[in-house]
């Protein structure tokens, strides 16, 4: 079977999505609502989660396939992160547009694994000596996977990666419903440091509103038994402007989730996006949104926790050093749904959010023949330009903002020359400040989800657009 992808399989998607709600269009710019083409000044706060540029909605099928050993050839390779995904889940909630399917049979988690083999194995044969230094496992849910598959997927990539994940930082994703206790021995005994699960709400009326049907005594169980494992440490996920949530009960699931004492707290707004549970119910909820955001920011910061970005917050000193860093480090991912980074190229496999399409593409993907695995198909070449504006758009995200020398000595150029237009714009609303870092103000990091889109160059903004539209 060919792996290229078929030319008329994106179009393909677009059309079906258009018909019966299929895949996500570009306004889920960067994972999460607006395709970031306006200017923070004339849009609202949600514009999308940028938690990678240039999002896969501008990738674009790869014409000639360039092999994986061309790809990663002069890549420095000490120092990666491998991510691996899974694409399952037990459910699939009102609020979510991650490329996962719900209710895969034994067969297909099986199968599914088998491609991860292979694809594995021509992955390490294009790789010259690499060394991981951090690594995650994604989806979906990770632990949709039971025990004996938890441990056929740790087998296979640590035998064929050579990747010692018991030696390096390494972060699972869970659910309430799937940290199980055979599960979580399997997770610690192969080294996880750090367990993410995504709770969303205490108040089961508001997991209800958000179609995510879990009871609190389910979370505060699966709490219990991940602390009792003993891990590293524990991010709770939960999410602010949910249909009926007040400050009352937003400050309930806060202080529900400080009673664990987590290491890490990550706080979404929520998002109605098209083709989710919630988008037939969809409603501006900026201002409501924006009080709960600052409520929960200064909750957290009076009970000692520091600001990392808009949505992490962490105890001091309990750094789990597993977030990528696209200023160091590369990224190699396995999986249907992962992304790979070079300093020149992100690649992929093709993206959908809609069922049917999502299904379609992992069918093909567990279909795949070795050969088919040793080429990069879907993706986006930086030129320079596009690097230093991807430098700039995620380290201006983070707290700690640009590091300004840094920059120039990376780049032999100035940031505040390469972006002074747009950085002048940010500053004149009072959203940033200068200095030898660049760092966003406290209102600057409440309007990321704004500043991030509005960041994008144009012809990734017209690319993703065109992704929509064709």
């Amino acid at each position: 079977m060919a792996v290229t992808p078929r030319a008329g399989r994106t179009l393909e998607i677009v059309q079906a999505g258009a018909r019966a709600g299929g895949r996500a269009s570009a306004v889920t710019a960067a994972g999460a609502g607006g395709r970031g083409t306006d200017r923070p000044s004339a849009s609202g706060p949600y514009q999308g989660y940028v938690y990678a540029y240039p999002h896969k909605t501008a990738y674009r099928p790869l014409d000639p396939r360039p092999s994986l050993r061309e790809v990663w050839e002069g890549e420095p390779l000490g120092s990666l992160f491998l991510y691996l995904h899974i694409p399952f889940c037990e459910m699939r909630c009102g609020f979510c547009n991650l490329f996962t399917r719900t209710g895969a049979p034994e067969e297909l988690v099986a199968a599914y694994l088998g491609a991860l083999e292979r694809q594995a194995h021509a992955v390490r044969d294009a790789l010259d000596g690499p060394r991981f230094v951090t690594a995650a496992i994604g989806g979906g849910t990770p632990t949709y996977l039971s025990a004996g598959e938890l441990t056929r997927m740790f087998d296979l990539t640590e035998r064929i990666m050579g990747a010692d994940l018991r030696a390096v930082p390494l972060s699972v994703e869970t659910s309430p419903a799937t940290a199980t206790a055979d599960r979580l021995a399997v997770l610690a005994e192969r080294g996880t440091t750090r367990i993410s699960i995504g709770v969303q709400s205490f108040v089961d009326a508001e997991a209800r509103a958000a179609v995510r049907p879990q009871k609190r005594a389910e979370v505060e169980a699966a709490l219990g038994r991940i602390r009792e494992t003993g891990f590293e440490a524990l991010n709770i996920d939960l999410i602010y402007g949910i249909d009926g949530q007040t400050e009352e009960s937003w400050r309930h699931s806060l202080d529900a989730a400080l009673e664990w004492k987590p290491e890490e707290v990550y706080l979404y707004p929520l998002y109605v996006r098209p083709l989710t549970g919630l988008g037939r119910r969809a409603r501006d909820w900026d201002d409501h949104r924006l009080g709960l955001y600052r409520y929960g920011r200064d909750h957290l910061l009076a009970a000692g926790y520091e600001q990392v970005s808009m949505r992490m917050f962490r105890l001091p000193g309990t750094a789990s050093a597993t977030e990528y860093c696209c200023q160091s480090d590369g990224m190699v991912g396995l999986g249907c749904g992962a992304r790979s980074y070079t300093s020149r190229l992100h690649y992929s496999y093709e993206y959908a959010v809609g069922a049917g399409q999502v299904r379609a593409i992992i069918d093909d993907y567990v279909r795949l023949t070795p050969r088919d695995f040793e080429a990069a198909n879907v993706g986006f070449r930086l030129d320079s330009g596009e690097r230093r504006r991807r430098h700039l758009i995620q380290s201006l995200l983070q707290a700690e903002g640009l590091d300004a020398a840094a920059y120039r000595e990376r780049f032999g150029t100035e940031a505040a020359e390469d972006f002074g237009e747009e950085l002048e714009r940010l500053a004149d609303r009072g959203w940033l400040e200068a200095g030898a870092r660049l760092r966003l103000t406290a209102e600057g990091l409440a309007h990321s989800d704004a500043i991030g889109p509005a960041l994008f160059s144009a012809p990734v903004r017209e690319l993703m657009a065109a992704y929509e539209t064709r």
